[in-house]
């Protein structure tokens, strides 16, 4: 049997939730000083995040590059008030996050994400459809997209605007394309 960490006595700033350190059991996420925890994504969860970032990465220009399964502050707060911190499956960011990183600890920034997407699991779809899409909006990331591994495999694209938060695009099927923040062609059914 495996111990259950106590949760913490008050609520958490982004910088106490990246002190936490890595969690063995599931996965961890920081909404509103809160610390809340899930199981692990399934086998094909992860392939299909695997997949993505192997498709993205020959496609994208030499200022970006493809991270998955990092935590992000959100900065919807001071950083002395209790935050936010997301865990995307997949984000899309500018070259120039992780030596800030490396250089100032802390975590990626939602400020430095162009595409930031969620891969719908049996637990998550409200979550990455409702709270996770106004979050990545209030957070000002320029896109969400939504992959969706039920047949078919869909993947929603969504692009930030300046009044009413993510406008959808047609859901896409089989492959999807995009001009916008960059060229890509993602083959949906190879997420299988």
């Amino acid at each position: 049997m495996t111990a259950v960490p106590l949760p913490p006595a008050h609520l958490l700033t982004v910088a106490e939730y990246a002190s936490l350190g890595e969690d063995d059991i599931g996965r961890s996420e920081l909404m509103e000083g809160n610390l809340v925890m899930s199981p692990g994504p399934s086998p094909d969860h992860n392939m299909a995040a695997l997949r993505i970032a192997l498709q993205l990465m020959p496609q994208l220009p030499q200022d970006l590059e493809v991270i998955t399964d990092v935590d992000v502050d959100l900065e919807l707060v001071p950083a002395d008030q209790p935050g936010f911190s997301r865990r995307p499956d997949v984000i899309v960011v500018r070259r120039s996050a992780r030596p800030r990183v490396r250089a100032e600890g802390g975590l990626i920034r939602a400020s430095e994400i162009l595409v930031v997407m969620e891969i719908v699991s049996p637990g998550s779809r409200r979550t990455d459809n409702v709270v996770k899409r106004a979050e990545y909006a209030d957070a000002g990331i320029p896109h969400y997209w939504i992959v969706d591994l039920q047949d078919p495999v869909s993947l929603l694209a969504c692009h930030l605007t300046d009044k009413f938060g993510y406008l959808d695009a047609e859901v896409s099927g089989g492959t999807f394309a995009a001009s916008d923040p960059f060229s890509v062609r993602l083959d949906l059914e190879d997420l299988r």
